[in-house]
């Protein structure tokens, strides 16, 4: 339905898509500006002429390549004789002017770039999930604010949108044929849009959903079993969350989240969605793994959407393989949405970069959360110079960890920067070196969840960083060095994309 909900507000622009697949435009300006309209149009399979006395290197490319022509000389009228279309994209606002009147006294629409009085048509904001085509525009009226509504849409809508289109226009004819009736086949294609057919395209499995399309038209009712989804919820600020993340949380009916799973990230999850917190932490896991894999076994045999939230990435001691395993030895659908895990996004809050070509030529990431992981570990390898180690769950073994790498060769002064939650408001990170790792730790309480960063690069953390509070431990001129560094910054809220998937 078009209109305004707002009494005495019309709607101020007749909203329309062109074929001008091989038909003639004209683009008046060779600019930066000029450039990106040509880029639009050549997409559309438009022919475009551009008139410009210089041209941006793309646009002379373009010529060059025979994808545009170009016109060198002054505009000329009779030039418009022959176009559907004309865009006017100059500095010149009198040439602008007169290219906007000429198309208008022969009736062919004219768009003049930040000028809406002048034109005739208007280029929206557009969201391209082709052949599905999304166009936003406000009359002109506030172009930051389409780009906005832009912007919250792509994060809304699937890639996969496109591929779901073009399976929907392939089967048109044959759908129109199995379900004559409109009510019926306006049912069909709910199902088609909702259904298993837009999840195997999701996955990236065409012909699986072309299986599953030809399933549905041949009346072959389509199984009802549920769907786990393996999802990493990053370090816990929520604007680290991918895209996929938050639309799987938006579709959950079931959320099976750990207890390091931030209140932020959960606050972004569907209203009504059921959540079972599993929590672990060190020396404490009260639901254990064989019972985690009955609720999510339990959950997608009745049919339910569950999406297993795990604090940073699956696949990074998260036990996301294991639970993979025996999704897949029940026959339960599954998917997986990588998450950033806790050594990226600790290092990168804490100005720490984990590879630097005057440090550090590796990373190692390991895990140390008991004594019998610690024991499997090749220490002769860790000690090594110049890589850094990224140690999880380790805040309870820090004095063994101290001890078998100085026992085997690791320098003493080695430096460390221990990040307790990362990318959180919160976040403290605690500084030293290696001879004063568990001493430093104890002193200032460190408790999970905290990650080790131990190496050469740690010793940038003082200088580098820029989320937060500074470094503990860091020394007094780079704490105070405020002209070189952020301090007291507030912390990152979730940005207008999260807020508009929560409140959808």
């Amino acid at each position: 339905m078009i209109g305004s909900r707002f009494p005495g507000v019309a709607m101020k622009l007749y909203p329309l898509f062109a074929d001008l697949s091989n038909r003639a435009v004209l683009v008046v300006g060779g600019g930066a500006v000029a450039e990106r309209k040509v880029a639009a149009l050549l997409g559309a399979q438009a022919q475009v002429t551009v008139n410009a006395p210089q041209l941006t290197p793309q646009l002379a490319r373009w010529a060059t390549q025979g994808r545009i022509t170009h016109r060198a000389d002054a505009f000329q009228a009779q030039w418009l004789e022959r176009v559907w279309l004309v865009v006017a994209a100059t500095d010149d606002r009198e040439l602008n002017r007169l290219v906007a009147n000429l198309a208008e006294l022969q009736r062919i629409f004219v768009n003049v770039v930040d000028d809406a009085e002048l034109s005739s048509f208007h280029v929206p904001a557009v969201v391209d999930r082709a052949p599905l085509t999304i166009a936003i525009s406000s009359g002109g009226d506030a172009p930051m604010l389409a780009r906005l509504v832009r912007e919250r849409l792509e994060a809304l809508l699937e890639p996969s949108l496109g591929a779901l289109a073009s399976l929907a226009a392939r089967l048109r004819k044959r759908i129109r044929l199995r379900h004559p009736d409109m009510a019926a086949r306006r049912r069909f294609y709910e199902e088609l849009f909702a259904g298993p057919v837009a999840a195997w395209l999701r996955q990236g499995r065409p012909d699986a959903a072309l299986a599953a399309a030809e399933q549905a038209l041949a009346g072959v009712p389509a199984a009802r079993g549920g769907s786990v989804v393996l999802v990493g919820a990053g370090p816990g600020d929520p604007g680290l969350l991918t895209l996929r993340a938050l639309r799987a949380l938006n579709e959950a009916d079931v959320i099976v989240h750990d207890r390091l799973v931030s209140a932020e990230v959960l606050e972004l999850a569907r209203r009504d969605a059921e959540r079972i917190e599993v929590g672990k932490q060190a020396g404490n896991h009260h639901v254990t793994q064989d019972a985690i894999h009955a609720i999510l076994l339990e959950h997608a045999r009745a049919g339910r959407r569950v999406v297993r939230l795990k604090g940073g990435d699956p696949f990074v001691f998260g036990r996301g393989g294991e639970e993979m395993e025996f999704l897949h030895a029940h026959g339960v659908a599954y998917e997986v949405v990588p998450g950033i895990t806790a050594a990226l996004a600790c290092a990168a809050h804490a100005g720490v970069p984990l590879t630097h070509r005057d440090h550090a030529q590796s990373v190692r990431l390991v895990t140390a959360h008991c004594k019998a992981s610690m024991d499997t570990l090749d220490w002769a390898a860790l000690a090594h110079e110049r890589q850094t180690l990224a140690v999880y769950m380790g805040v309870a073994g820090l004095e063994t960890i101290q001890a078998r790498l100085i026992t085997h060769g690791r320098a003493p002064e080695t430096p460390f920067a221990l990040v307790e939650n990362g990318s959180r408001s919160n976040q403290r990170v605690i500084t030293g070196t290696l001879a004063t790792l568990a001493e430093r730790a104890a002193l200032h309480a460190v408790q999970s969840p905290a990650l080790l960063i131990l190496g050469e690069v740690a010793a940038l953390a003082p200088t580098l960083s820029w989320f937060g509070q500074a470094p503990l431990g860091a020394a007094a001129a780079a704490a105070a060095s405020s002209g070189q560094r952020r301090t007291g910054l507030p912390a990152a809220r979730p940005d207008e994309v999260l807020a508009a998937i929560h409140h959808v």
